[in-house]
């Protein structure tokens, strides 16, 4: 019997642990912290080996494989000797793919990611489509093969899940943008982030699918030296696209397979950004021959995502925005750009290598005060200290909440779109949203 090794007993470990063990495989669940008490019931349930507070180094090297979840970093001690033992290391992914006849459709990019992802899974649902979403959008994949085989599986691929991938083949790819983010996870060298985005293209063939961004420098040099053959669908909001999507006038035209048309202000989530992550969304439905009737129809009535610029509150005319998934520096210049108000910028966080110098204009243009909220903001206050009325630091959701609330005035918006991690005061950004829509709430 092969025995399985799985670092990390999260969502992502604790599914591909749950799919080996159905597999035949000897099991055993390792993770340097301690495993919350939902993933203990079901590693316990599925009778499946587990350690907390520790990796066992004896039990890991004698593995025939390693799964490593995507939060560990692989430059730590038990990954190089874990390696140097010549013992394979995966993803969850990778190990998933192996189990599944269904076609894969991944996305990746620096942002967007999870929206467009959520988005294609909405229009492929709306058509009536056997699907799942998994992923790094919080569902793992190997248990989603473990409980039953899809048709479609629409994955949202991070760079440290793409790292670890070898032989799965996405048949359809998304490639959303590319531009700097986790960099500390790349020895601060952009070549080595852009190689792992195209990871998601390594295996595609002819037969398969890359719809990508023709506005992002980025990628257009870098697909033009791909060599498998796959098709490749471009949109753009700057100019006239062949095949694929564009924007003109407002209006977005749809050139693939049929044409049909839809006025910007019909789609449901706003933004320049969601008007790239909604014409990406449209093409792979397109590509899967989902009538142009239903990909608007869902078009124009998805709900967005938790944590991405979503509407909190409204108090004393006072706009909140929980945009606490903005966990980079673009993903923050698109919140801001997609505000119409003069701003109270709640951001800061953990500093993965960020280049402030992007939004200098934005920040000049629409916010007013900047409030920090972490342990060291000096990044931020250096960045922008001429650029605002004043900039305020805080150590608690709390205090950052009440301090927007005495500062605001009527027809302004609090906007919490830190451009930064957020592991130096919360557990994930979900824990830094939820507590910032609760105390907005009880204001």
């Amino acid at each position: 019997m092969k025995k399985i090794v799985i670092l990390g007993g999260r969502e992502s470990g604790t599914g591909a642990a749950v799919l080996a063990k159905k597999k035949g495989y000897e099991v055993f669940v390792t993770d340097a912290s301690e495993i919350k008490p939902k993933y203990k019931d079901v590693l316990l349930h599925n009778d499946i080996e587990w350690e907390e507070n520790k990796h066992s180094e004896k039990v890991i090297l004698s593995a025939d494989e390693v799964i490593k979840s995507p939060g560990i970093p692989e430059n730590i001690d038990i990954i190089r000797k874990i390696q140097s033992k010549k013992i394979n290391v995966i993803s969850e992914i990778e190990f998933a793919a192996r189990y599944t006849k269904g076609q894969l459709i991944g996305i990746t990019g620096t942002n967007g990611k999870t929206t467009t992802s959520s988005l294609i899974y909405h229009i492929f649902r709306g058509a009536g489509k056997d699907v799942c979403l998994a992923g790094n959008v919080g569902n793992s994949f190997a248990l989603a093969v473990a409980e039953r085989d899809y048709k479609y599986f629409i994955l949202e691929l991070s760079s440290f899940q793409l790292d670890f991938m070898f032989d799965t083949k996405i048949d359809s790819a998304v490639l959303l943008n590319i531009t700097p983010d986790h960099l500390d996870r790349y020895s601060y060298e952009m070549e080595k982030y852009t190689a792992s985005k195209l990871r998601i293209i390594q295996n595609q063939t002819r037969r398969s699918g890359l719809i990508y961004c023709n506005d992002d420098n980025i990628l257009n040099r870098e697909i033009k030296k791909v060599k498998t053959g796959t098709e490749l669908i471009t949109y753009s909001i700057k100019r006239k696209i062949k095949k694929g999507a564009y924007l003109e006038n407002n209006i977005i035209t749809m050139n693939y397979n049929t044409t049909f048309n839809m006025n910007v202000e019909e789609l449901a989530i706003k933004g320049k950004h969601n008007i790239y992550n909604s014409m990406a969304a449209a093409l792979m439905a397109k590509r899967h021959d989902i009538r142009n009737e239903k990909v608007k129809e869902c078009l124009e009535n998805y709900v967005n995502i938790e944590h991405r610029l979503e509407f909190v509150s409204k108090i004393k005319s006072v706009e909140y925005i929980n945009d606490s998934k903005a966990t980079n520096i673009n993903a923050a210049w698109y919140a801001l750009e997609s505000c119409n108000n003069p701003v109270i910028w709640i951001a800061g966080g953990i500093d993965k290598g960020n280049d402030y110098k992007k939004l200098r204009k934005l920040v000049r243009q629409k916010v007013k005060y900047i409030i920090c909220l972490g342990i060291d903001n000096s990044n931020i206050i250096s960045a922008f200290k001429n650029d605002v009325n004043q900039i305020y630091e805080t150590r608690t959701m709390t205090d950052a909440v009440e301090l927007s609330y005495k500062l605001s005035k009527p027809g302004e918006t609090v906007l919490l779109s830190p451009a930064c991690a957020s592991f130096d005061l919360f557990n994930n950004y979900e824990d830094r949203g939820n507590q910032f829509k609760e105390i907005v709430k009880n204001l």
